[in-house]
Formats: structure tokens, C-alpha cells, sequence
């Protein structure tokens, strides 16, 4: 998805995100180190340890988002937009981490049961925890939506899964409160772990994509390619390539025109499809070279026989 906002409101406002990120999953992590003691809970440790690679992978977040911000150089004349997916392997690992540790614990608890104690504190502080997690949702997915951003649609990520845990939790301690059935923590805190696993998984393969330069969605390319179609003096489009740089679109293709166009008249017309683009998708980098329409050549098109545009 496209951003029409400007340059210096994503920036500022993706700054603000990851800010707020780091902030509450700092409140968190010491309102679960109190639950956490107070009841013995290993679903509420299990949400803890969450909450505490929260915290790195917020920081991780903020430091991403700074770098990728930085404008292009000599070294990377892309822009360092990238580095927001990075982060987002970062994170990945991190969420593993976090799922291989509660997994571990709650095997080891199934051995060896603890009597959960003070459930009514572990109710209040997670119910608390879930409200205050929903609030910074909104506002990641708000800044995300308009700026397109890897790094804060991953620590959103991470959010959605704890309001998932957190109400998974208070189910677990409202059971055990009523039913002193204490084994249903310990059930509670292994799915959550399985689950923080298959999450890691999405965001990495997600991230790796758009790293490795998968193409943009099919939508765009076909929309791109009725852009250039509506255009006077452009009669045909070849060897369109596309990728996401971090956030920012980059398209690279090849326009057919008249062979008998003066050099002004082709850059002239050039000029039009690279706008045309540029309206549809702004801050999009994009890159044409230009041929003669009906010249035989080699084209990247052929290699790809089966290839959907």
C-alpha cells in the first residue's frame, strides 16, 4: 500500500510508534514481574518473558527506523529503507526465543505442578495489561496504515499476539480461580509458546521476501501497466520489474515508441509514464529505458515463461 502523507510526517509519526512501543512494553514488563510473583503463574511468566523480548524488539524497532530514514549515499544510492525489514528478522528471532522458553517452562511444569495463588491480582494486572496493549494497536496500525512501515507493522505484530495471550491468560485464571484447576495454566502457557513460534515464522518469511526483492503484489503491476497503456505515444510495455525497497516502491521497466521520435520528443513522453507512476504511488523510485516499438531483441519477459504479469 501506497503513502500520500509527506515525507517528514512519516517520519515523525513512525519515531512516535516505536517510542510508544518501547514506553508501554516497559510498563508491562514490570506489571507482570509483580503478577508473575505475586501468583506463581506460568502463563503470566510466560506473557512476561513476551513482554520483555517486547521491550528489545521495540528498541530494535527504533533503531531501524532511525537508520532507514537516513537519505541516500554515495554507498547506498537505494536509500537504507531496508533496514526496517532487518529489524523485522530481529524480531522474528526474538518472539522464537520467547516461544522455545515458555515451551520449555511448561513442559517442565507438567512435571513438576505448582499451586497458582493470588489469581485476582493476575486477573487485574493482565486485564489492565490488555487494554493499555488494544490502545497501542490502534495507533500501530493507523501509522502503519500511512506509512507503510516493516518495522512498526512487525512491533504491531508482536501486540496483536499479546491481546491473544493476555485474554488467554485471564481465561486461565478465572478457570483456576473457580475450578482450582491448576494444570489449565500450564495447558495455556504451551499453546501460547506454539503460537509465538508459528508468528516468528510469518514475520521472518514476510520480511525475507521483500529482502530477497519479491515482486509487488499482482494488482499493482497490472495497475501500472494500464497507466502506461492510457498514454499517448507509448505502444507497448516490456520487462517490468518490481520490489519493495522498505516502504518505497521501485519499478524498472521498458516503454515501446515510435522509432521516428525525435530524442526530446521520447524524454518528453517518458517523462509522462514516470508521473503517471509517481501519482499512483508516491515517493515510488522508478527507472525506464526506452525502445523502438517493433525492434526483435532479447527480453527479460522471456525468460519467464509462466509468469503472471
Amino acid at each position: 500500500m501506497s503513502t500520500t502523507w509527506p515525507k517528514e510526517k512519516i517520519e515523525h509519526y513512525k519515531k512516535y510508534a516505536v517510542i510508544a512501543s518501547v514506553a508501554l512494553s516497559t510498563l508491562l514488563f514490570l506489571m507482570k514481574i509483580f503478577a508473575s510473583l505475586a501468583t506463581g503463574s506460568l502463563a503470566i511468566l510466560s506473557s512476561l518473558v513476551d513482554s520483555l523480548s517486547d521491550i528489545v524488539a521495540s528498541v530494535v524497532s527504533f533503531v531501524a527506523v532511525k537508520f532507514s530514514l537516513k537519505p541516500a549515499s554515495c554507498s547506498h544510492r537505494y536509500g537504507y529503507f531496508k533496514a526496517e525489514h532487518l529489524s523485522a528478522l530481529v524480531q522474528a528471532a526474538f518472539i522464537a526465543g520467547s516461544g522455545m522458553f515458555v515451551l520449555y517452562s511448561g513442559i517442565d511444569r507438567f512435571l513438576h505442578p505448582v499451586i497458582i495463588e493470588q489469581t485476582g491480582i493476575g486477573i487485574f494486572v493482565m486485564v489492565l495489561s490488555l487494554v493499555l496493549t488494544v490502545l497501542l494497536i490502534s495507533f500501530q496500525k493507523y501509522v502503519a496504515k500511512h506509512t507503510n512501515s516493516m518495522a512498526v507493522k512487525a512491533d504491531s505484530a508482536h501486540y496483536v499476539v499479546d491481546v491473544l495471550t493476555n485474554s488467554s491468560i485471564i481465561l486461565s485464571l478465572v478457570v483456576i480461580k473457580a475450578f482450582n484447576i491448576s494444570w489449565f495454566d500450564t495447558l495455556i502457557a504451551v499453546l501460547i509458546a506454539l503460537y509465538l513460534l508459528w508468528y516468528a515464522f510469518q514475520i521472518a518469511y514476510e520480511a525475507a521476501q521483500t529482502l530477497l526483492d519479491k515482486e509487488l503484489d499482482k494488482d499493482i503491476r497490472q495497475n501500472v501497466l494500464r497507466l502506461l497503456k492510457q498514454l499517448d505515444g507509448i505502444k507497448g510495455v516490456h520487462d517490468l520489474r518490481t520490489r519493495d525497497l522498505g516502504g518505497v516502491y521501485y519499478f524498472e521497466l521498458h516503454i515501446e515508441m515510435d522509432g521516428s521520435l525525435s530524442l526530446l520528443e521520447a524524454h518528453q513522453i517518458t517523462e509522462s509514464a514516470e508521473n503517471a507512476i509517481k501519482q499512483a504511488y508516491p515517493h515510488a523510485q522508478v527507472l525506464i529505458h526506452q525502445d523502438p516499438f517493433g525492434i526483435k531483441e532479447e527480453r527479460l519477459d522471456d525468460l519467464f515463461d509462466n509468469c503472471e504479469i
